[in-house]
């Protein structure tokens, strides 16, 4: 599914024109500040009608404007071109496919399938629990809607269920409790059975990268398992019921899959706390290519890469390692800096812009 062409208007930092991206290479060059990154995040925006930068679309806005759009062409595997169209203004976003407006963004996740690597990933191998579980969770939305949809009902349940207890209605416990359970155990469970595919994966390419053996993700749900099983739906109301008195103290809801904790080990032993700089930022590009290959593995789908300076803390060898474990993939969109080696990654199509100032010149 390849992008044709990437139209802004009003978009931070980039001028409002088009650039051609008909090509399965497609590099970024320029120094920092000058529109690389924007470019990436305005592809992510056509891809999932958001940014991987901000929550918040007035951010977006380019200074002196009051409004961006974004427009992108792209061919499906059947040939047919597609059109995304993304508007933002008075506080309102507005997307279309076809011209035809759609009503929840998740019918563009299977849409253009991105991956994105970016410095921020490095938060999956030091940052707060929440962003492994956010690492999980994208990667189980990327191909499944289900889970989008139990994910955004779970989340609401036990916000309904921290109002409660805030303002010590308990008597609405019961319900909540016997909704949170069922909602939760779905997550628990999809989450366990990706977590034993993707290391599957993930193991593999970390041991080849780095020559270093048996790094896992270890899945530690706050719904522990009951003698070696994972728990019914009665077993976890009970497990709520008793773990009131707590929630009531808290004023908060302190177990559920919301509470699940992610970490990496090696050989069982933690290994995050004795891993150096360079191994953690490893991990971090790691999750991404494993995140692209079992995402290619369970659809059959070839993603769309978008690499923001991710390798530059890496010696030349583990590039080109990091390289060669790049899923087969229908387009790679990469930034670098002027000073980097990308003619050695280049191939005869790739097409090569120099940005500067938020626009773009081809070489």
């Amino acid at each position: 599914m390849p992008f044709f062409s990437l139209s802004c208007t009003g978009f931070r930092n980039l001028q409002d024109k088009t650039i051609d991206l008909l090509s399965k290479e497609v590099y970024f060059i320029g120094e920092n500040g000058q529109g690389k990154t924007n470019l990436l995040e305005a592809l992510y925006y056509s891809s999932y009608g958001s940014s991987f930068r901000t929550h918040n679309e007035q951010e977006i806005i380019k200074n002196g404007r009051d409004s961006f759009s974004v427009r992108s062409m792209f061919k499906e595997e059947s040939g047919s071109v597609i059109t995304i169209q993304s508007f933002f203004e008075n506080g309102k976003k507005k997307i279309l496919k076809n011209s035809k407006k759609i009503q929840d963004r998740k019918e563009l996740v299977n849409t253009i399938p991105c991956v994105l690597f970016c410095h921020d990933d490095l938060e999956f191998a030091v940052g707060e629990p929440e962003r492994r579980r956010f690492f999980l969770d994208q990667t189980l939305s990327m191909y499944d809607d289900l889970y989008i949809d139990e994910t955004r009902a779970y989340r609401k349940i036990v916000k309904n269920r921290n109002i409660i207890l805030k303002e010590k209605k308990y008597e609405l416990l019961d319900t909540y409790d016997r909704q949170m359970a069922e909602k939760g155990l779905y997550i628990q469970n999809k989450r366990k059975k990706m977590i034993f595919k993707f290391n599957s994966i993930f193991t593999k390419i970390y041991e080849d990268v780095s020559n270093i053996d048996n790094v896992k993700i270890e899945y530690k749900p706050s719904w522990n398992e009951i003698n070696d099983k994972t728990p019914d739906i009665d077993e976890i109301i009970a497990l709520l019921q008793k773990k009131r008195h707590i929630d009531y103290m808290m004023e908060t809801s302190v177990s559920g899959p919301h509470r699940d904790r992610i970490i990496f080990t090696r050989n069982k032993q933690k290994f995050i706390p004795t891993a150096s700089t360079g191994q953690r930022r490893l991990i971090s590009i790691l999750l991404r290519v494993a995140q692209a290959v079992h995402f290619s593995e369970i659809t059959g789908k070839k993603p769309v890469l978008l690499m923001d300076d991710v390798m530059l803390e890496l010696d030349p060898e583990k590039r080109e390692k990091v390289t060669i474990s790049l899923p087969d993939y229908d387009q790679l969109f990469c930034t670098f800096l002027p000073g980097e080696p990308y003619e050695r990654y280049k191939h005869s199509t790739t097409r090569i812009y120099f940005i500067k100032n938020g626009t773009w010149n081809e070489y």
